[in-house]
């Protein structure tokens, strides 16, 4: 949980980031939430009503501040999408809560911010929305909220056999073996960018950018380095910019024992955003 503030400390230390380029958004209204999510569940949320299993499944114990700071993550991820949708590039400092199904928590995700953003932007007058899914569990929850959804393209490259058990149909899902390193790592990252931006040509990309994917992570059996890892960024970065589309970027996981690992790999996302934007 340290990552969230000292990522944002260290990108205005390295001057990354100038502090006008920051948003500090509210918490969420209760339309968006329920575009996606079931209205029951949303009140388990709201009064704390979990059993103690739904509590275990999230990964949490109930607090309102918990569901406060959730649903601030959720509105930050809704204003990034919008501001990709005007074509330009926006980074959620936290976000990617992909295991949150309509009716329940998973995997400390309690409600799905991709899927929020994407139907917003749907009912906004978007028809071709582009979930790019790299961290190294599955987006199981985006996956199942989207999967009638044909104007919602839900790529999910991932751990074969990492969490989730259950992996529900993305649109298109890569499953990887375990330690899988840059060289195929990138290869297969690079035909199923080029599958995503030909045959279903979106107007915006809403990008999970977990950091597990490393060779040092406690959960994620892939062995990606700190260089493949930022050459996976720039590849879907270039990807947008030549389609003349924006992007909106949410964190994920990172577990790496050296949190200065985690914060490196985070760090260089908003540098490569940066050199691509500007």
């Amino acid at each position: 949980m340290a990552k969230y503030e000292l990522l944002r400390q260290q990108l205005q230390h390295e001057g990354i980031m100038e502090p006008e380029q920051f948003f500090e958004p509210d918490e969420i209204d209760l339309l968006p939430l329920l575009r996606v999510h079931d209205g029951k569940y949303l009140t388990k949320l709201e009064e704390g009503s979990w059993s103690r299993q739904e509590e275990r499944r999230s990964g949490f114990p109930w607090s309102n501040a918990l569901i406060q700071r959730e649903k601030t993550i959720m509105e930050g991820t809704r204003l990034c999408g919008i501001e990709a949708a005007r074509g330009n590039v926006a980074l959620n400092i936290a976000g990617g809560t992909h295991h949150a199904f309509s009716d329940h928590a998973e995997g400390f995700c309690l409600l799905n911010d991709l899927a929020i953003a994407a139907y917003d932007l749907l009912d906004r007058g978007m028809d071709r929305i582009a979930v790019v899914d790299l961290d190294v569990h599955q987006g199981n929850g985006t996956a199942h909220i989207t999967a009638e959804e044909e104007r919602i393209f839900t790529l999910s490259m991932h751990g074969a056999h990492n969490y989730p058990l259950h992996k529900p149909q993305s649109t298109l899902d890569i499953p990887l073996p375990d330690g899988t390193g840059d060289r195929d790592y990138l290869a297969r990252l690079d035909h199923a960018l080029r599958t995503v931006m030909t045959e279903f040509q979106p107007q915006v990309v809403l990008y999970q950018c977990g950091v597990d994917v490393l060779a040092t992570d406690k959960l994620g059996r892939l062995a990606l380095t700190i260089e493949g890892c930022r050459t996976r960024d720039e590849m879907v970065f270039q990807a947008c910019k030549e389609a003349g589309i924006g992007i909106a970027c949410t964190m994920g996981g990172g577990y790496s024992a050296d949190i200065s690992i985690i914060l490196k790999a985070h760090m260089n996302t908003f540098k490569v955003a940066r050199d691509t934007w500007t």
